[in-house]
Parts: C-alpha cells; structure tokens; sequence
C-alpha cells in the first residue's frame, strides 16, 4: 500500500486552494510553483477536482482556481478519490490472481481483510476535512490519536534542557 502522487498532489493543491480562499482564484500555474510542483501534473489534478466538484474554475486575467465549497465540507476522501480515482485498489478486483480464484462466487479468506481495510481507510480520510489541516502538525497528529513520540517530535516541543 502506497499513497501515489495523483493522491498526495491532490491533498496539496486542494490545502493550498483552502489556505488561500479568501484571495479569490489562484491560477494553476502560481499553485504549482509555489508548492514546488509540476505545473502540467498540477493542472491535471485541478481538472479532475473540478469535475468532481472540490473546485471551480474562473476564467479572465484574475481568473484560477478557488474551493468549490467550505473546506469544513470537504473531505480528504473526496480530494483522494478526484485525484487518484480511488482511495483503496482492491487489487483482487482490479487484477484478479486468476478469474476462478477471485470470483464473486469463490470462497475467497483473503477479500474479507481487504475489504474491511479498505472500508477503514476510507473512514479515516473520510472523517479529515480540508479544513482540519489549516493547523500546526502536532494539532492534527492530536485530532487524529497519533502520539507525538511516533515521529520524534515530542523532542522537539518546549524549551530545550540545558545542562546544570
């Protein structure tokens, strides 16, 4: 299991869209550059967005891209899916081992597990708006049950211990 770029793309310029709302449309290629991304990849992502309704499009000089709705409504399921066109590939499904092993009608013990793991990855992305990635690392790793020490960070929080 990986988080492809469609997916991590996505969740970028949709958080850049949602940290900018309030100066109107940003133009794709602005976006691109200033996260550091292909523009023509960024403009692809945008397009897919847009027509899942995530995004909408401005035409004119002071024209580009804005949220199409708060990004409280938005789920990171939602820019995931628009991205990628998935959250979770159920690879049984989408490249069956052999048709009579991963057919409906054979008893597979396998498909369960991928099943219900695709069913709670899709909770937690669903459960995580645009909006509550506006905050500070160590608010969303809060939010989301994540200790901190996980990563190194509880180092890092406080003032420094000095020597006596």
């Amino acid at each position: 299991m990986r988080i492809t770029t469609w997916a991590e793309y996505g969740v970028i310029c949709a958080l850049h869209l949602a940290r900018r709302a309030s100066e109107g449309p940003v133009p794709g290629r602005e976006l691109a550059e200033r996260e550091k991304l292909p523009a023509d990849y960024v403009e692809q992502i945008l397009l897919r967005l847009r027509r899942a309704d995530i995004v909408k499009a401005t035409r004119g000089a002071r024209g580009g891209y804005s949220l199409a709705r708060a990004p409280e409504e938005i789920s990171v399921r939602e820019v995931i899916t628009a991205a990628e066109l998935t959250t979770f590939d159920l690879h049984c499904v989408s490249h069956p081992v052999s048709e009579e092993r991963c057919s409906d009608a054979c008893g597979c013990s396998i498909r369960p597990v991928w099943v219900l793991l695709q069913q709670k990855i899709d909770d937690v992305l669903q459960s995580v708006s645009l909006a509550d990635l506006l905050v500070p690392e160590m608010v969303v790793r809060e939010r989301v049950g994540l200790p901190l020490e996980s990563i190194g960070l509880r180092e890092r929080v406080g003032l420094p211990v000095l020597p006596g």
